[in-house]
């Protein structure tokens, strides 16, 4: 009863449903993570390959489950200049950060990493979200008929 008594009880119900904006800021959370542990990786000289279950018919015709390797494409690259420059993608829709400019210029993979970090961050406070709007838009857009 002592440990109980030293916690923080209350009374909570947890949301079944996030709201779209929730959604989205979560789904480009996750893939900017990924890119963070992408950039990590070729910094260390290591080899990122996150796995993922798929479903496949196998020569019986039966469907299982197998293991595959994540295809992850990189948000950045090498400028001739040496510089390194980022972009944020949201599906297959690149993010307008500012006004005509869709993309971050860096120096060394130290300051790609603490970016990626940082982006992840003022995703997950809303900042982004008017342009995760107009790509979210124009990716649906894309499925209309």
């Amino acid at each position: 009863m002592s440990f109980i008594a030293k916690l923080k009880l209350v009374a909570s119900k947890r949301e079944r449903n996030l709201s779209p904006i929730m959604m989205r800021r979560q789904k480009l959370a996750t893939k900017i993570e990924e890119q963070l542990e992408l950039a990590r990786c070729q910094k260390n000289g290591t080899l990122y390959a996150p796995k993922r279950l798929k479903s496949v018919t196998n020569e019986a015709g039966e469907r299982v489950v197998v293991e595959t390797t994540k295809r992850v494409k990189e948000w950045f690259w090498t400028t001739p200049t040496n510089k390194i420059n980022l972009s944020v993608r949201y599906g297959s829709k690149t993010l307008e950060l500012a006004k005509g400019k869709n993309a971050i210029e860096l120096g060394t993979q130290d300051e790609l990493i603490e970016t990626l970090a940082l982006l992840q961050q003022v995703v997950i406070g809303g900042e982004l979200d008017e342009a995760i709007n107009t790509a979210s838009d124009k990716l649906r857009a894309g499925f209309a008929k």
